[in-house]
This record gives structure tokens, sequence and C-alpha cells, in this order.
């Protein structure tokens, strides 16, 4: 990877090389499912990656707008969502995460965390939206750019290339698996060095285990396959990995079936950084 495409996301005290050589985590819950939820995690994986010496960006949805069903829980919205992250980066001085899925949610979401360290996540679905990629861009932001499952790797530089092309230089892309028929994914771990070799790459260990629609009304999940494709994804040369974290998986509000369960997260980000001094 060209290092001209390496950035750093966070504060002085956070500061979170991407690209440049040292592997970090982005977790938390798939949704905002409450205030109090929402501090507990963040503040058990920061306990766990500050012993690991492991840079870490806390991540939640304030609206997850591509549920199966119309019934399912979508998040606390955009206004309450962004306080909540607020106060979560003020506590914790950790840079978060958050998905958007319109033009005008970018700038709202970046003006109502105004002075905390933030990344915009382009969901997997909208991959190929301009406007919303251009939005996003223009908001100084970092941005997160996840692979679409109909997508061919070589083509998410269109999408890194509409970020860069709008002024904005902090991009980077997160594979989650490919549409593998019905109901299923799989991850080609060729498509890590190749889209590493235009962006920054986040490996998605738990969204790539998911079974979309395979349940009744929600999408299932095979997290007993986390570890292996998450050190696999480690061993190809990636940036970063991403893992939805809970701590009942059973009672999560949304992608409990895929989530990894919090008491077993800093075992295996020792393995993960095991392997990836290992293969340095």
């Amino acid at each position: 990877m060209d290092v001209s495409q390496t950035f750093e996301i966070g504060s002085a005290a956070t500061k979170i090389p991407v690209g440049k050589g040292s592997l970090f985590l982005i977790a938390g819950p798939c949704v905002l499912e409450s205030e109090s939820h929402a501090h507990m995690l963040a503040d058990a994986i920061q306990s766990m990656t500050s012993e690991l010496k492991m840079p870490y960006i806390f991540k939640a949805s304030y609206d997850k707008a591509n549920r199966t069903s119309i019934h399912s829980f979508r998040g606390p919205g955009l206004a309450e969502g962004c306080r909540i992250l607020k106060a979560i980066a003020k506590s914790t001085g950790l840079p978060v995460l958050t998905d958007v899925h319109t033009p005008d949610d970018c700038a709202r979401v970046s003006d109502a965390l105004d002075d905390a360290d933030i990344v915009l996540q382009i969901p997997a679905f909208l991959c190929r939206q301009t406007d919303l990629l251009i939005a996003a861009a223009k908001t100084g932001r970092a941005v997160n750019v996840k692979k679409g499952q109909f997508v061919a790797p070589g083509d998410m530089k269109h999408a890194v290339q509409k970020v860069r092309d709008s002024g904005n230089d902090r991009v980077f892309l997160t594979e989650r698996g490919a549409s593998f028929g019905y109901n299923n994914l799989v991850v080609d771990m060729r498509s890590l060095p190749i889209m590493r070799g235009f962006a920054p790459v986040v490996f998605d260990a738990t969204h790539s285990v998911q079974t979309p629609s395979a349940g009744n009304g929600v999408s299932g999940g095979q997290p007993e396959f986390i570890p292996v494709l998450a050190r696999a994804a480690v061993a190809a040369g990636i940036d970063g990995i991403f893992l939805e974290v809970h701590n009942n998986p059973a009672e999560a509000k949304s992608d409990g079936p895929n989530a990894l369960r919090l008491d077993r997260l800093k075992a295996l980000l020792e393995q993960l950084l095991a392997v990836q001094a290992a293969v340095a």
C-alpha cells in the first residue's frame, strides 16, 4: 500500500494509525440499545485493549435502516444516538464510529458530535451511493466504506476515489463477505490484498459469518467461525479488525446471532496480535 494512503484517527491522546502496520480494533454493539449498555461495553472493551496496547474505536449505530423486518428494533435515532456517542467519546477519550444512511445524515452527525473524534461508516448496501459518499467526505471526518456483498474487490476503488476526489483522503474499506447463493456469505481472502492496494483495509469478522435473512424475519449467523476467519484475515494482511461484541448475544436487539460474546473478546485479540507478530 502506498504510504500516501495512510492517515490517523483520534486526538493526541488516542492517536490511531491507519495503514501504518499496527492492528487496530473497531468494536461494540450493532445498535445502541441503551446509554448504560453502550457505556458498559465501551468501558469493558477499552480495558482489554488498553492492557493489550491495541488501538480501539468504539462502534454502534444510532439507526439500523436496513433491518430485515419492519418490526425490528432500529435504535434510538440520530439525535439521541449522537448524544450517547458523544458522551462515550467524552468519558473514554475514544474515537467513535457510526453508520450514516443519507447525505443529510452526514453533516447532522458530524455537527452533533462536533469536537468528538468520529468515523462515518457507509453501509455495505449503500457503498455505490455517490451523493452519500460525497457528503460523508465533505464533513472532513474519516470515512469507512463497507464493501457491498455484490461488489468485486477491485471495483471498490471507485468508491474510494469518490471520497478522495471530494477532498478527503481519510478513507478506508471494510470487507464483510460476498453473497454466495441465498442466505449465505463467503469471504474471498484475495479481496484483502486487492483492496489494500489502493486503501487501508479492515476485516469485519462478525458480519462475515452472518446468514442474511435466514431466520424468521431476522438474519442468522455462525459465530463459531469468527476466530478462524479473523485469524486468516490478519495472516493475509489487514490494517484493522471489526467485531460486533455483546455481553449477551441471545438478547441483543440487532445481529445477536453473528456477534462475538464479550467474555471471548480478549482471548481472540491476543491470538490476532500473535498472528500479526508472526507474519510481520
